[in-house]
């Protein structure tokens, strides 16, 4: 069997059909850009979120209060009142693997700065908090130890409380913006962080002293929730440990009795977000590999027509002492070719489109080299089961039957 010679014989079939080759592999180029392209923009979401939320400290630490039942009916975590300010105490002096800890308390509510207001949230933390969640202060000062034990009326602003609240540009340090009935002193202001992988915005924030927010704004004795962070991200599990053994026995818990808080790690977070990303990844590459199943069946299709329209060729070929594997070989090259030549192009249309996403639409998009290979390994196969069997078909075609084909 002379390879190169079939291989010519292949290619000048398909230079016959120009434009129906064409048509032939358009389903499979359009098949693996959509697989590149899909594959680029779920890796490139997963990528975001992962830096997203480790920009906030892979080694942050949260405490909710939880198993707080009324009547049968769970409450929201704002209503819980399983968490106390001697918690907070306790980690600090029984926890040697976490490194800063701060209460929280939050409310919504208008802050109004002359003819201007904006809604936004007010939390009322710990001089640690800025460490933990990885603000820094842009102008100002953060609030010192007297101002929270004092509940002093003062708070650092975010920059998008700064845009809409001092339009013209004025400095915020210093003047004063009531939230709620309650106003406060600016003192500081934190350096932009933009969006979260969430969409939320990090900078649409009010931050004061957690006994100002705690005594003058909300009336409890609670707190809602605490922010811890670890020596480091390896001491994050045995962090998570010391915080539930502190927690349980401050509580008073018994053996038998549930945890009435959760203790959650970003780390855990980022993992669970990592695999819900991975799910929309696998479930957009499955979506756009159908339409390379729909490609492998024109291919099919448009062989049996070729064996159809060639069969008088296929048993001239016959007769002159053509072997069927000859025969078969050569419509197998012809369903290669029109498979792997289409791929080519899906490839480099596929990466084409994942950068214009990028560069036009801001969307992050990762080129996995594996989805590449693997869209390519792919072409392969399908030209070879679409097309196998319209190949065995001409080679089993009786050479006097072939020849009197009208």
């Amino acid at each position: 069997m002379n390879y190169t010679n079939t291989l010519k014989i292949a290619i000048n079939a398909l230079r016959r059909n120009k434009f129906r080759a064409f048509l032939t592999m358009l389903g499979i180029i359009i098949g693996v850009a959509s697989v590149i392209a899909m594959l680029a923009i779920g890796q490139g979401s997963k990528k975001s979120i992962q830096d997203e939320m480790s920009s906030m400290g892979t080694n942050m630490i949260f405490i909710m209060p939880g198993a707080d039942m009324r009547g049968g009916v769970r409450q929201s975590a704002s209503d819980m009142q399983s968490l106390e300010l001697s918690d907070v105490d306790a980690i600090r002096e029984r926890c040697p693997a976490v490194t800063a800890v701060s209460p929280q308390v939050s409310s919504s509510s208008q802050a109004v700065v002359g003819n201007n207001n904006w809604p936004t949230s007010v939390y009322g933390v710990d001089n640690e908090y800025l460490d933990i969640r990885k603000y820094s202060v842009e102008t100002g000062r953060n609030f010192s130890d007297r101002e929270v034990k004092t509940y002093a009326k003062v708070c650092l602003v975010g920059q998008t409380i700064v845009e809409n609240l001092f339009p013209n540009g004025e400095n915020p340090i210093g003047q004063s913006v009531r939230v709620g009935t309650i106003p406060l002193k600016i003192i500081g202001v934190l350096a932009e962080k933009g969006e979260n992988g969430m969409g939320q915005d990090q900078d649409d924030l009010i931050l004061a002293p957690y006994t100002t927010v705690q005594k003058r704004m909300l009336a409890i004795t609670h707190i809602q929730s605490i922010f811890a962070s670890a020596a480091s991200e390896e001491l994050n599990d045995q962090a998570i440990e010391q915080i539930t053994e502190t927690l349980r026995r401050t509580h008073k818990l018994k053996a038998t009795d549930d945890d009435d808080f959760n203790v959650r790690s970003q780390a855990e977070m980022v993992q669970m977000f990592s695999s819900i990303s991975d799910m929309m990844t696998m479930l957009l590459g499955a979506i756009a590999g159908i339409s390379l199943l729909v490609g492998g069946i024109g291919i099919m299709n448009i062989m049996y027509v070729s064996v159809t329209e060639r069969t008088k060729e296929i048993g001239l070929r016959l007769s002159v002492g053509g072997r069927g594997n000859d025969i078969m070989m050569q419509f197998l090259v012809e369903s290669i070719l029109l498979s792997v030549t289409g791929g080519l192009v899906g490839i480099l249309l596929g990466l084409g489109a994942s950068s214009a996403v990028s560069a036009f639409m801001n969307w992050p998009t990762v080129i996995v080299p594996m989805s590449v290979v693997f869209a390519f390994l792919v072409c392969t196969v399908i030209g070879v089961f679409f097309g196998w069997y319209p190949a065995r078909k001409a080679a089993s075609l009786n050479p006097i039957d072939a020849l009197r084909y009208e």
